[in-house]
């Protein structure tokens, strides 16, 4: 007992694995899930085109918000506070990073990329093919402590993108229009604000450092709801995660003429 507790590495096993069951599959289809959309959003943000749709007010959300002074007229909706620095900065540059930022601090997206990127293990009782370990105490793994903090630029984005869902509904006519982008871009922001509200992070700033729940009986309240939708913290993950890439796509061939937007009403 006294060796195992004294011990700072992982547990070192002969095989590699006992496992006969296909415990190779989950990191691989997570490294293909994953990959996946890191190629589609390096294209869609340096393609720097069709990302929006005046007469339905569509802007895509790679594309939100557009600062720059290279985005197409009307797609900015919060001025152009950065100058057009060319096609090496598109302006997806300038909020991208913070959206990334807190993806790829979340807990549950670490585990994700550790084992489907980094092997590191690849899976539950399969033996750590690395000879060294340190965990997240050393640079770069240690700026994982700054997730808290990404937590409160994604809740900006998401009221951002909340505003955008909002303005697709003024219809040509000046009054309230909906059609399929609409409906689209309201389940994206649903699904974002609960990916983001179910966060480790918020749970901790709604329910941490209390003492006594029963004295602070709405906080506690607003803790069960957060605890419910971060045991869906995965689901929600990808979920919301496939759901920005469709609405990007569905915006982009839209905007490029490629199909026409189906109009519920105007």
């Amino acid at each position: 007992m006294s060796a195992l507790a004294s011990s700072t590495g992982r547990a070192r096993i002969g095989a590699r694995t006992l496992r006969t069951d296909r415990w190779w599959l989950p990191p691989l289809l997570t490294f293909l899930g994953l990959m996946a959309f890191v190629v589609y959003g390096l294209v869609r943000t340096f393609m720097n085109r069709w990302y929006w749709v005046p007469e339905h007010n569509y802007l895509a959300p790679f594309f939100s918000p557009c600062l720059s002074a290279a985005c197409v007229p009307g797609s900015s909706h919060f001025g152009q506070p950065f100058p057009d620095l060319g096609w090496l900065i598109p302006p997806p540059i300038f909020v991208l990073p913070f959206v990334l930022g807190f993806r790829l601090t979340c807990y549950y997206y670490r585990k994700a990329y550790y084992r489907a990127f980094w092997a590191s293990p690849p899976a539950c009782a399969v033996g750590e093919p690395h000879g060294r370990y340190t965990g997240e105490t050393r640079f770069p793994l240690i700026m994982q402590n700054v997730h808290r903090y990404f937590f409160y630029a994604a809740m900006l984005v998401a009221a951002v993108l909340t505003y955008d869902t909002v303005i697709a509904f003024k219809g040509t006519d000046g009054g309230v229009g909906v059609g399929l982008g609409t409906l689209l871009m309201v389940v994206n922001v649903v699904l974002l604000w609960a990916y983001t509200l179910s966060c480790h992070s918020c749970r901790h700033l709604i329910g941490g450092r209390l003492n006594h729940f029963s004295k602070h009986p709405v906080r506690y309240w607003l803790w069960t709801k957060i605890t419910w939708l971060n045991g869906k913290h995965m689901l929600l993950a990808w979920c919301s995660l496939a759901s920005v890439a469709l609405v990007d796509l569905y915006v982009m061939l839209v905007a490029g003429g490629v199909i026409s937007d189906p109009r519920l009403f105007n």
